[in-house]
């Protein structure tokens, strides 16, 4: 695939693993699948979507015993990619810490990649 050889695609903070693997327990799911769409106001978006069983053609990243799997269509935008959990008073989400956005909407839900071609 698009992995740098004896390096993972993504890394996972303490808290998403934790989360990762507390979610994979209570719903008993093979990992949590990754992938960008078309979308947002900044054009593209992420998805993450709980799955029971692995695509042949998934990244998988597994730490600690959470297991991330890179839909093959975003595991060119996704590499070098931190994943958090984080928590605050009025919500909790996954945060993504991704060096190949160039570009984010005012409300934190898309992003925008530079153009591969050039």
């Amino acid at each position: 695939m698009f992995s740098i050889p004896g390096k993972a695609a993504v890394t996972l903070s303490p808290a998403a693993v934790k989360q990762i693997s507390r979610l994979m327990t209570r719903d008993a799911k093979e990992g949590l699948r990754i992938g960008v769409r078309k979308g947002g106001c900044a054009g593209m978006e992420y998805t993450m979507d709980y799955v029971a069983e692995v695509n042949p053609l998934d990244e998988v990243v597994e730490q600690d015993g959470a297991r991330v799997l890179i839909a093959p269509m975003a595991q060119m935008f996704l590499i070098g990619t931190e994943i958090d959990y984080e928590t605050s008073l009025l919500e909790s989400k996954f945060v993504f810490r991704n060096p190949n956005v160039t570009e984010a909407c005012g409300c934190g839900e898309s992003i925008k990649f530079s153009d591969p071609s050039l």
